[in-house]
């Protein structure tokens, strides 16, 4: 058989392996969070969720709602540099996102088993 009919086999096979992976991974809900914003946010996302007092008052005051919040936790980023991930039991992230053409900055206290979001401000 010549290179080039093995070639062309090859990359058949290929193009067909491709297309049933894209089928069966179409029908998963698989995300591929690699990076260190994505792997913080989807651990915060899995967990549950406690609003302080303060925060219920300011998502009150700017009309902002939970489902807001859960958006942010999706598409938002985070900022290392006014984040606490030294500490040994909960760390702390800073996490800013867009809702209604509000930016809006939370820090968040993700322990092991709950995610506390304790501040949030509309950033300018």
């Amino acid at each position: 058989m010549s290179l080039l009919k093995r070639i062309a086999y090859y990359l058949g096979g290929f193009a067909i392996g491709l297309i049933i992976l894209f089928f069966f991974l179409d029908k998963k809900e698989t995300t591929f969070d690699y990076g260190f914003d994505a792997r913080v946010l989807k651990n915060i996302r899995i967990k549950k969720r406690q609003f302080s007092e303060k925060v219920i008052g300011a998502m009150k005051a700017n009309n902002i709602d939970t489902a807001d919040i859960s958006d942010i936790l999706v598409k938002g980023d985070v900022d290392f540099s006014k984040s606490n991930t030294t500490l040994d039991s909960c760390k702390t992230y800073f996490i800013e996102g867009v809702v209604t053409e509000k930016k809006i900055g939370m820090v968040i206290e993700n322990c092991d088993s709950i995610a506390k979001i304790n501040t949030l401000v509309i950033l300018k």
